[in-house]
């Protein structure tokens, strides 16, 4: 009797354990912005417990004021990362697109320790790279941030375009991060060099350490889609290989490609079909062929535009549920 009555409350705990763990699984955090007026040009906040279907947090209202962070007063395309020892990275274009599409001079960097108050730093290439090419820029687009095993540091790439032919059309270059993210070390570099405009670049490595790197193709007349190169060094180009194809599951012309780890496993790679007012989620098993999963309109409350998705503990959506209520 004892011994049926042991087997039954160490089946009772191990169930009780099961669902507590269940409960507690990790949820995801989108951060976008919403549209290309200044009021839009804010950084805000969604949260998932799939990683497809988002709800705003803040009532869909901006989390950070980009008054606050940015010489333009606006700032687009936000690009957050966890770092090694828990705190957030963020990287965003400092633009107000009113000005012009070639009337960004620079990013912002951002870092905090709890997802709510962010530190900030401008880094102005006219400024910073006075007398040399790199202060003509018209352009530098949708920087993100990644980390370089091999050098121990965080290298955030862009891509630049100049109006004095040195950069006749948009490239990738990256440079590294000071070690407490507030400026770019030296001169931008070369990353890649499609021979033709290359815009938002994503960068994710897989569990068997292959890099996967998505971009979107901005040739004039063009389609507008994402192409991927697959690679085992950063700054080897020699070695990467470019797969065919485009990786979107739409027509349409598409840009801003985001892709994150699902809970489970498998990808997520999500993109803005910016003419036809949605984004686009699909699944991948392998981060080379993907599936359609869903399209989520940019209506009401929750109208993304290009964005990045992490992870975040119960704990951490907890404290932003009472931040931005």
């Amino acid at each position: 009797m004892q011994s049926k009555l042991l087997r039954f409350l160490f089946l009772a705990v191990t169930l009780f354990s099961a669902v507590v763990t269940s409960g507690a699984r990790n949820k995801y955090l989108f951060v976008y912005f919403t549209g290309n007026d200044p009021h839009q040009e804010q950084i805000s906040y969604a949260v998932s417990d799939d990683g497809f279907n988002y709800t705003p947090l803040n009532g869909g209202k901006p989390v950070v004021a980009s008054d606050s962070i940015a010489r333009t007063g606006c700032v687009r395309d936000p690009h957050i990362l966890r770092t090694k020892n828990g705190e957030y990275l963020m990287v965003v274009t400092d633009m107000r697109s009113s000005l012009g599409w070639a009337s960004n001079r620079g990013i912002v960097l951002l870092k905090s320790r709890d997802l709510i108050h962010w530190q900030h730093h401008t880094v102005h290439f006219p400024e910073k790279y006075a007398g040399k090419n790199f202060a003509n820029v018209t352009r530098v687009w949708a920087p993100q941030t990644i980390y370089d095993e091999k050098a121990g540091k965080y290298m955030v790439y862009f891509s630049l375009l100049t109006n004095d032919g040195t950069i006749p059309y948009d490239r990738v270059y990256w440079a590294y991060a000071n070690a407490d993210f507030s400026d770019l070390e030296g001169e931008p570099q070369v990353l890649f060099d499609f021979h033709a405009p290359a815009i938002d670049t994503d960068i994710v490595q897989d569990k068997d350490g292959e890099y996967h790197l998505f971009f979107k193709t901005e040739q004039e007349g063009a389609h507008k889609g994402i192409r991927q190169y697959v690679f085992r060094d950063l700054h080897d180009t020699a070695s990467w290989t470019l797969l065919d194809g485009f990786c979107e599951q739409t027509k349409d012309n598409v840009e801003g490609a985001g892709v994150f780890p699902l809970i489970g496993g498998g990808w997520c790679l999500m993109y803005d079909c910016y003419m036809s007012g949605h984004y686009q989620f699909t699944r991948s098993e392998d981060l080379r062929t993907f599936r359609w999963v869903a399209d989520t309109k940019t209506t009401g409350a929750f109208t993304p535009r290009h964005g990045t998705v992490i992870q975040i503990t119960p704990k951490e959506l907890k404290r932003l549920k009472k931040a931005f209520r």
